[in-house]
């Protein structure tokens, strides 16, 4: 199976990221993906609140949906559009949201983003990414050509509890579109992604956006890049750069049975919800 990963640096102009987007997915048709993935955001980045919310659009039937769903149907090419903003009628929040669709322009399913980034970074920045966005409730997976895929996005990676109630459906690969801050992508990016591949015996495929973009007050927030593919032994397969482009990667699933084989740990897993636990204090 062929992914082609689109690594972008978008911005809070709508029509030039949906060209940016539209440009490296035909440039990744070169290489007869099965699978294209887009990142996070690739919709639209930064903006205050007010303009995020103005900027979401509808699923299905919004710009940024149609120019995927057309290009997959149009070029016979499963695409996993990273995220974009989508509005929810009568509700001041919006969801972060991967949609999937299939060959034929079909909607596969789409996953609304769980965990919300709200952290001060080690330089000060503030991220509140729930003030304007609602968390999802529902998980997905999907498969394609007998490959189980599992949806999840950027914060997510830092949560293994839903990387491991999707690998309870025996998941092949993990997809993250992120916007990884470049504070906190340099010292924890790869690391994180090999651990979820080593933990779970799967393939992570992490497509993230890279460059810079400036707030409405002038800060500059600069993104990690580094879009990576991280087999399930945990080796870096394929690794971009800091630029704009397209990596390409072939998944096999003989790796993945191997691994598995080797060490077996679907069959080592212990369910650990009823098990007793004592928490004490050593006398001082």
């Amino acid at each position: 199976m062929k992914i082609a990963l689109i690594q972008m640096n978008s911005q809070p102009y709508r029509a030039a990221n949906l060209r940016q987007a539209e440009e490296l997915m035909q440039q990744a048709l070169s290489g007869r993906p099965d699978l294209i993935v887009l990142p996070e955001h690739f919709d639209w980045t930064g903006g205050t609140a007010v303009q995020k919310r103005a900027a979401a659009d509808h699923v299905p039937g919004g710009a940024a949906y149609k120019l995927v769903q057309s290009f997959a149907a149009r070029n016979r090419v499963a695409i996993h559009a990273g995220s974009l903003l989508e509005t929810r009628v009568g509700s001041k929040r919006i969801h972060n949201t991967s949609v999937v669709f299939d060959a034929h322009g079909n909607e596969i399913g789409l996953y609304r983003k769980i965990h919300l980034f709200d952290i001060v970074a080690p330089d000060g920045k503030v991220y509140n990414e729930s003030e304007t966005v609602a968390a999802g409730d529902s998980l997905l997976i999907y498969e394609i050509g007998g490959i189980r895929i599992a949806c999840c996005i950027c914060y997510d990676l830092r949560f293994s509890r839903l990387f491991d109630r999707l690998a309870q459906e025996n998941v092949d690969i993990f997809v993250l579109p992120a916007a990884f801050t470049r504070q906190t992508g340099k010292d924890h990016w790869e690391v994180l992604c090999r651990a979820r591949a080593i933990e779970f015996q799967a393939y992570v495929v992490a497509c993230g956006q890279c460059g810079h973009y400036e707030t409405p007050a002038g800060e500059r927030r600069d993104m990690h890049g580094h879009s990576m593919v991280c087999d399930p032994w945990g080796k870096v397969v394929a690794e971009a750069g800091d630029e704009v482009g397209v990596l390409e990667v072939e998944i096999e699933p003989t790796c993945i049975t191997a691994v598995r084989s080797l060490i077996p740990m679907a069959t080592h897993r212990v369910d650990l919800q009823n098990v007793q636990l004592a928490v004490r204090k050593a006398q001082r």
